[in-house]
């Protein structure tokens, strides 16, 4: 075709996004804050600097950022499998636990497949369904801030293919019983994958939630998802995993972006679960925080649900939630509003929680 036998293109025509795209919700991260009276509580993230030896081992491995990472992950495998008693063929890795809960989806569900999951839990939920062109199906919380199981058991129809259970619960903390769970799991197909979301689990003190291993080696329909993003102190690096099937986990490996968890990543990843009695310390000190939060919260009248997580849930209406975060504003405290629900406080250094439990007491009922 010569250059006079080109057809011009209608000027007017665009390119156009996805339907499903257009009209995703926008994931709202935590608020930043960047002046040194700033108490940055909106995010649970670890308010302890990153474990040593996780600092070494990115110091050591950025000598070789010129190189593409493992993308298989294999000695993070190896490193996670020999720590929980599976095979490496039974995890998959990817660019924190929402990263391999986005290969799940999109390894799992066709347009218009189900995904079934309570509300209001991790607000990546229904974005990462709904990006896959599937379907989320919200399940109201019950009356404890909970998962109401015989309502997602009721939820279930012939186009579910994913079951998410948030345990100990984003934004509320409260876990699901283990005896809760496996009568669950006795009434659900065989053919659902039941996704146990344990981003908080090293918080959670022991007997409240579920064993979600020996779950898993009892129901292979599960799938357990965690991090390293939270008590492991590496969420600006982005490393998470799953332990599913070796037939689940070879397909998460094949739905991930290639070379996603970085070779910094998966050093710190690995050097962090050597310094696991240190992990442990600092999660033991911000237990101790959030209990003592508790008690004087609730001496000052605050109605709160026990939370299993790093991070304290207040119920509130919109009027008092507005008058709530107005004032932590005021008083350089970044917090964690969801209009309607509540407000989501993490607990951090015990100085920044004195902070909040002051302002607290001043709005009490």
């Amino acid at each position: 075709m010569t250059s006079d036998q080109l057809v011009a293109a209608p000027e007017t025509a665009l390119p156009t996004l996805r339907g499903a795209v257009a009209g995703l919700p926008s994931y709202v991260p935590g608020r930043r804050g960047t002046g040194a009276d700033i108490a940055a509580l909106a995010s649970n993230e670890s308010h302890y600097d990153p474990l040593p030896a996780a600092v070494a081992a990115v110091a050591e491995a950025a000598g070789r950022m010129n190189r593409y990472p493992d993308m298989a992950a294999v000695e993070l495998r190896e490193r996670l499998a020999r720590h929980l008693g599976v095979t490496a063929e039974e995890v998959a890795v990817g660019p924190g636990s929402v990263g391999v809960l986005q290969q799940i989806i999109t390894g799992l569900c066709d347009a218009g497949d189900e995904v079934v999951f309570a509300w209001r839990s991790f607000e990546a939920y229904p974005i990462l369904v709904e990006l896959a062109g599937a379907r989320p199906v919200r399940v109201p919380l019950d009356d404890s801030e909970g998962h109401d199981l015989e309502a997602m058991a009721a939820a279930v129809t012939d186009r579910t293919k994913v079951l998410l259970l948030c345990t100990p619960n984003n934004p509320t903390g409260v876990p699901i019983s283990h005896g809760r769970l496996e009568a669950f799991l006795q009434s659900v197909r065989s053919d659902i994958l039941v996704v146990i979301d344990e981003a908080y689990v090293e918080y959670a003190d022991a007997g409240s939630g579920p064993d979600s291993l020996a779950l898993y080696r009892r129901y292979p329909n599960v799938c357990i998802l965690r991090t390293f993003s939270k008590a492991y102190g590496l969420a600006g690096l982005r490393v998470g995993y799953a332990i599913t099937t070796a037939a689940i986990a070879d397909g998460l490996r094949r739905t991930a972006l290639p070379f996603a968890v970085s070779a910094l990543a998966q050093k710190a990843a690995i050097a962090s679960l050597d310094a696991g009695e240190e992990m442990e310390a600092r999660v033991s000190a911000v237990k101790q925080e959030r209990a003592r939060m508790a008690a004087e919260l609730a001496a000052q009248g605050w109605t709160l649900q026990p939370s299993q997580g790093n991070f304290l849930w207040i119920r509130a209406d919109d009027a008092l939630l507005a008058r709530l975060v107005d004032a932590f504003d005021h008083a350089g405290i970044l917090v964690r509003a969801y209009p309607g629900d509540g407000v989501r406080i993490t607990v951090a250094d015990p100085a920044s929680n004195n902070r909040v439990l002051r302002l607290l007491e001043a709005h009490a009922a």
